[in-house]
């Protein structure tokens, strides 16, 4: 059951005009009034065909008209308006039902408080199976304005406890961080000129899409006036940039001027404030072209970036700001992905947004390296190989899954429910990605001794997921991937149980892909030689042992400053 509180108006007629007429498509049926403040006497147009419309308004207007007569300034914004509509598969609700739902709605909202002689007037209309209007004048009895603050979270709460009740569907109960819903004049606006998408929820998109490619406030507003958007800065005198506004080009009021919405009415984490946190918490010297020279790709990195996610949400600030970066990693991923993966990396990438915020504070710094991560990757000149990007995919398939479940655990259920949509799309995304991969590794599998061989590292390593893995369609791919390892100095053994470490497998689809792609990130390049490494240790202590001896022989006055040109000495005469 969703209520919906209404701008508030100043015609009461008007407003009933509508209730009683035939609506925009002729889809008011009988319409009547089911409850009110006092329905013994109060006129009902619909039942009474004496009573007049404007005979209603006066009646609900009336403490109205005598607050503004008594006091100099008057009330011009006392319509309070609030649709309630039961879910298209709720049962049918009498006319005695909906009365009592709109007595426990007009209670919670403080509109009329249970056992008050003095509350607001209202009314609730019905003109339709599935829905009633209710309408108040907030003017009390005594002249005083309710305390409707916070109304619109007290009525949700009424409606979760009414869905129990009455046996209807049960939404989610609402935190206050959601994205403000298009009215119906944006979306109706949206189809006149043919836009897919109302202008709040484009400017979201573009508005995200924008976050890791910058490093700080002025980068970001330059590159949203660079991307098309009209944007509008408030400046204080010292030129501190203080606040934004955007308008999609194109989106014009009647008198022909552009539409600016404020970046916090678009979502809760878009104002300028949480912007800059988020911005800021890069350390100076992270910006991408800084980083240019560092052995492994963008893409690997994100991959390692993702590695502790698991363990970095023990504490909830830094669970948090991990999440809303990795929304910035699935976002800057889907602009840099091949084009056959861009709608699937979109679409968890929009799904995704919902599960990036919550009531709870996030301490941005913690989450660097995966913003971090997100930035190289939208700066990268080159596209991703094959394994890297299956590799970082499944990634995030992980990452999702363990936001969601952090967000469960907080019982945040939009943002759980947000992030399971995501994992379906990430994981679409991924499994076509492997492909290519899997039928390399199919068509070229080790030999039959040497899938034994590595059959038994499987059992070794990970006892408990063994015959699942073996079963695994993806097993010959498996296999060959384990046989590559091993032939770069990997030992197989150790490489599942790492791949299995960071990612458990109990819950995984195909357990065989999940070690396929972990597997390939961290064998890919040669393993050390242990031999060598074990000989350059001994030399270096030896090296040292003879510098010590050297620098006890030392002529009097040579103090420890001057160790490194004795031992460099020694080095010398070897």
């Amino acid at each position: 059951m969703i209520a919906a509180i209404k701008p508030a108006g100043s015609n009461t007629r008007g407003l009933l005009a509508y209730l009683y007429g035939p609506g925009r498509h002729d889809e008011h049926l009988d319409p009547h009034i089911v409850a009110g403040f006092a329905m013994l006497g109060m006129p009902d147009p619909g039942r009474d065909e004496n009573a007049t419309l404007t005979d209603l308004a006066r009646h609900l207007d009336a403490p109205v008209r005598l607050r503004n007569s008594e006091f100099g300034r008057k009330v011009t914004d006392h319509v309070w308006h609030c649709p309630v509509r039961a879910a298209p598969e709720d049962r049918y609700l009498s006319d005695a039902e909906w009365a009592e739902i709109a007595q426990r709605i007009v209670q919670a909202a403080g509109i009329a408080p249970a056992d008050d002689d003095l509350a607001c007037r209202w009314i609730a209309v019905r003109h339709a199976d599935d829905h009633i209007h209710i309408l108040a004048t907030t003017v009390r009895e005594d002249g005083r304005r309710p305390k409707l603050h916070d109304s619109g979270l007290r009525i949700g709460d009424a409606c979760r406890e009414i869905e129990k009740d009455y046996g209807l569907r049960q939404l989610k109960k609402g935190d206050r961080t959601g994205a403000r819903r298009p009215t119906q004049a944006e979306m109706h606006k949206a189809e006149r000129l043919g836009w897919d998408k109302t202008s709040p929820e484009w400017l979201q998109n573009r508005i995200r899409a924008a976050i890791p490619h910058v490093t700080n406030a002025e980068e970001f507003i330059a590159y949203l006036a660079a991307d098309g958007i009209e944007v509008k800065a408030r400046r204080g005198p010292s030129g501190d940039l203080l606040g934004y506004a955007v308008g999609r080009p194109g989106d014009l009021n009647e008198n022909g001027q552009q539409i600016f919405h404020s970046g916090g009415k678009i979502a809760p984490d878009l104002s300028l404030p949480k912007i800059k946190a988020r911005l800021e918490s890069s350390w100076p010297e992270e910006h991408p072209t800084a980083r240019r020279n560092r052995p492994s790709t963008p893409w690997h990195q994100a991959t390692d970036a993702l590695d502790t996610l698991h363990t970095d949400l023990v504490d909830d600030t830094h669970a948090q700001a991990h999440i809303a970066a990795l929304g910035e990693l699935i976002e800057a991923t889907a602009q840099k992905a091949p084009g056959n993966l861009r709608a699937e990396l979109q679409a968890a990438s929009a799904a995704f947004a919902r599960a990036q915020r919550s009531q709870i504070r996030a301490e941005d710094r913690a989450a660097h390296a995966v913003r971090s991560a997100a930035r190289d990757i939208v700066h990268t000149a080159t596209g991703p190989d094959g394994s890297a990007l299956a590799a970082l995919l499944a990634a995030l398939v992980w990452a999702a899954v363990v936001a969601g479940r952090w967000h469960e655990a907080k019982d945040h259920a939009h943002q759980a429910d947000a992030a399971r949509q995501a994992v379906q799309h990430l994981q679409a995304a991924a499994d076509r990605a492997l492909a290519p991969t899997l039928a390399e590794l199919t068509v070229r599998p080790p030999r039959k001794e040497a899938r034994r061989v590595v059959a038994n590292d499987v059992r070794a390593a990970v006892p408990d997921h063994a015959e699942r893995i073996l079963a695994d369609p993806a097993w010959p791919a498996l296999a060959t991937v384990l046989a590559d390892a091993e032939a770069r100095g990997h030992r197989p053994e150790q490489l599942l149980k790492e791949a299995a470490s960071q990612r458990e497998l109990t819950t995984a689809r195909q357990p065989a892909r999940v070690l396929i792609t972990r597997i390939q990130h961290t064998g890919r390049n040669p393993a050390p030689n242990r031999r060598a490494e074990a000989a350059r240790r001994r030399t270096t202590i030896a090296d040292a042992s003879v510098a010590g001896q050297q620098i006890g022989h030392l002529p009097a006055g040579t103090g420890p400053s001057q160790s490194m040109g004795g031992q460099q000495v020694v080095r010398s005469r070897r």
